[in-house]
């Protein structure tokens, strides 16, 4: 049984070494025959130049270099479609996905099942952090329309037909987490101690976070949509009932004064709501121009790849050997 290893790559001069070793140690002594598929997603380091070297020496090493950063989703798409193996393993280069995990997950794919997950526990994080994903989660689920648990990323092992079938769904915006969960087959799932990254930092800011967690509430539901409409049903009705209560003043008590302030409350409230409403149906919309577009999800600049990726109906990328 053939393995490929998918490990999306940005700026990881400092660690990549460092990684292969790791990783191609683990690998040799479980015995499986195995592949390494080193995406580069357009980084300004030497992490290219690396990985040039690493093929020279190990020619298990596979490598894709995008013409410029297209983003993790995009990394591990061309991953999968690079990948050959009977069963593929996404992890990242930083070592915060342990490679002595992997033995665990073959284990758990030879049981049958499809997909064997990482979940990491949330030791060592800070508690700000902790209190906000699980929030983030807690309203997540209720909204789209896969289940969603925290601290599961990308950090898995996916069957041949998993992969296949993730390759099949061709949206532009892609939410890998919401994809795999929406795809199914059998799936176990199991927890492991948070690991530190060992050198670099973090390339997920608080804003990459905060958008990524827009996508995904986004990409699986048209909730927010009708939110709108039924806020908007909300307001008429308030509207309507304030307006009958004005009309029976005035005829009880005559007309009054009108209050000013009153006045410019519900005007600027109301055109805040519809800002809102406005920006999600925006979103939403946002969302369709790019797919009509079709354009690739992204362009390989170099590759040392020699069989043809794994393509769905449609080509998605352009390749300059």
């Amino acid at each position: 049984m053939l393995i490929s290893l998918v490990v999306p790559c940005f700026n990881e001069e400092e660690i990549l070494e460092r990684f292969h070793e790791r990783v191609t140690e683990e690998m040799n002594r479980l015995g499986h025959e195995f592949q390494l598929v080193y995406i580069d997603d357009g980084s300004a380091d030497r992490t290219l130049v690396i990985l040039q070297e690493l093929a020279a020496v190990d020619p298990r090493v596979r490598y894709v270099s995008f013409s410029r950063n297209f983003g993790k989703e995009a990394a591990m798409l061309a991953g999968l479609r690079h990948a050959e193996g009977d069963a593929v393993v996404i992890m990242d280069a930083d070592l915060q996905h342990p490679p002595e995990l992997v033995g665990r997950m073959l284990d758990e794919h030879e049981r049958g099942h499809d997909q064997v997950i990482a979940r990491r526990t949330r030791t060592g994080d800070r508690v700000t952090r902790t209190v906000t994903a699980r929030a983030y989660y807690w309203l997540i689920n209720r909204l789209v329309d896969v289940e969603l648990v925290d601290g599961v990323g990308d950090f898995r092992l996916l069957s041949r037909r998993t992969v296949d079938a993730v390759l099949e769904l061709t949206e532009y915006n892609r939410f890998s987490k919401g994809l795999f969960a929406w795809v199914g087959f059998r799936t176990t799932t199991f927890s492991y101690e948070n690991a530190v990254r060992e050198q670099g930092r973090s390339a997920w800011t608080f804003g990459k976070l905060l958008n990524y967690g827009l996508d995904g509430l986004l990409s699986f539901n048209d909730k927010p949509l009708r939110a709108a409409l039924y806020l908007g049903m909300l307001l008429l009705s308030v509207a309507l009932a304030y307006a009958t209560w004005i009309v029976g003043v005035a005829l009880v008590k005559g007309v009054e004064t009108p209050g000013y302030v009153t006045l410019l409350v519900v005007v600027t409230a109301l055109a805040g709501v519809q800002m809102v409403m406005l920006g999600v149906v925006g979103e939403y919309v946002g969302r369709i121009y790019y797919e009509v577009k079709r354009r690739p999800h992204f362009l390989v600049e170099t590759t040392n790849t020699t069989a043809a990726p794994r393509r769905t109906r449609e080509p998605q990328e352009f390749v300059r050997r």
